[in-house]
């Protein structure tokens, strides 16, 4: 007798992991491999965080929080909206979440029922549609490019046919680092409200940003879920801390689901969190070794043939449509990693119709090897 299995587990594996594999089994083997295939900083979590996190091994039991966290880490995101971006945001709309992971699941759930659609780009973050085929809520992956600097217009949305419930943005965004600018983001959130399309915008990339600053949906909506994280400005992806800015009309929905799908987020990420927004000076040094990195590839990649390039306002990412070498992303991601070490994401996993003439990369680790990486890249495609 054969068990059934759930239809909701079968969604696309995220292959950025199966490079992730592939190239811990060629270091494993003793081969040197650069990693631009994960989307995480090189660098540590800020000292403050972790002398934070010491303190609290040594003297807290660790029990629960609220589901929604613990108050000083709301209220000092509290201020973060008002510091970073002049905007008053009241501690009881911040839902502290598991990742920006568990905050999407959250807003998911809460914001669509079955069968609702909901837009995205295509290229973009593959979870978003993955977490929504498994809700049985239907993704509607709309191409852009560089046309429209790879985001959604409200232009571009009026193409689409049938009523849509959601729209998902993110900016910067992942794979191409590019970003909705001020007047863009106040089109769309317009039209969103117009439509009573729910607005979820993704600015877990606030903060990596090189020539402006990135504008938060909370700007132009109440309305808005907006999710974020400690993983990539922060530099703290290994602990697991996100948070949402919920709207009003959801605020009971999403505590009593955080209530049942995860009682609380991590206790000790969260004390120590709260010494994060004290390390602005440091955590921005990061953000200017970033842009030494971009500007790197920026001059070498195209000496490598890559010369077709995501903008890259902001994130860590380059887009790079590789058309004219091949069609198939997957094999030369195997490929390069094979002949050079250096590890870089096929873009079917950010554009399941187009993806497999791009692939992406990540310049979040130091600076010598991203020198190093582009030197084998040169190398190769002589």
């Amino acid at each position: 007798m054969t068990l059934k299995v759930a239809k909701r587990g079968s969604i696309p594996a995220f292959l950025v992991m199966d490079i992730m594999r592939a190239a811990s089994s060629r270091e494993a083997s003793g081969k040197n491999v650069i990693h631009m295939e994960v989307g995480q900083p090189g660098t540590t979590a800020p000292p403050s965080v972790i002398q934070a996190a010491h303190a609290a091994l040594d003297g807290d039991h660790l029990g629960y929080t609220l589901a929604f966290g613990i108050e000083p880490l709301r209220q000092r995101l509290s201020q973060h909206y008002q510091d970073f971006y002049s905007l008053a945001v009241p501690a009881q709309r911040i839902a502290i979440t598991t990742g920006s992971s568990g905050g999407f699941i959250l807003a998911f759930l809460s914001a669509f029922d079955v069968g609702d659609r909901v837009a995205l780009a295509n290229p973009g973050y593959p979870a978003y549609r993955n977490i929504l085929k498994a809700l049985d809520v239907e993704p509607i992956g709309i191409p852009v490019g560089p046309q429209s600097n790879f985001q959604l217009t409200p232009k571009i949305l009026d193409t689409i046919e049938g009523e849509l419930n959601g729209l998902i943005i993110a900016s910067p965004s992942n794979p191409t680092g590019t970003m909705i600018m001020h007047n863009e983001m106040k089109a769309l959130a317009e039209y969103c409200k117009e439509r009573s399309i729910r607005l979820i915008s993704d600015e877990i990339y606030h903060g990596i940003t090189y020539e402006k600053m990135a504008c938060s949906a909370l700007e132009f909506s109440d309305d808005a879920i907006v999710i974020n994280s400690f993983s990539k400005y922060f530099s703290m992806t290994g602990w697991r801390l996100g948070w949402m800015v919920v709207p009003e009309s959801l605020l009971r929905s999403v505590e009593c689901l955080s209530q049942n799908l995860f009682i609380s987020p991590p206790t000790l990420s969260q004390i120590a969190c709260v010494a994060a927004f004290d390390c602005r000076e440091h955590l921005d040094g990061h953000v200017a070794k970033y842009r030494l990195n971009r500007d790197l590839l920026f001059d070498l990649l195209p000496k490598a043939g890559f010369n077709k390039l995501s903008q890259a306002d902001g994130a860590f990412y380059l887009y790079a449509d590789v058309s004219h070498m091949t069609n198939d992303s997957e094999e030369f991601c195997r490929r390069c990693l094979n002949d050079t070490g250096v590890a870089i994401t096929p873009g079917i996993d950010f554009d399941p119709e187009r993806g497999n003439q791009f692939v992406r990369f990540s310049f979040a680790g130091p600076f010598e090897d991203m020198v190093d990486a582009t030197r084998r890249l040169i190398e190769w495609q002589r």
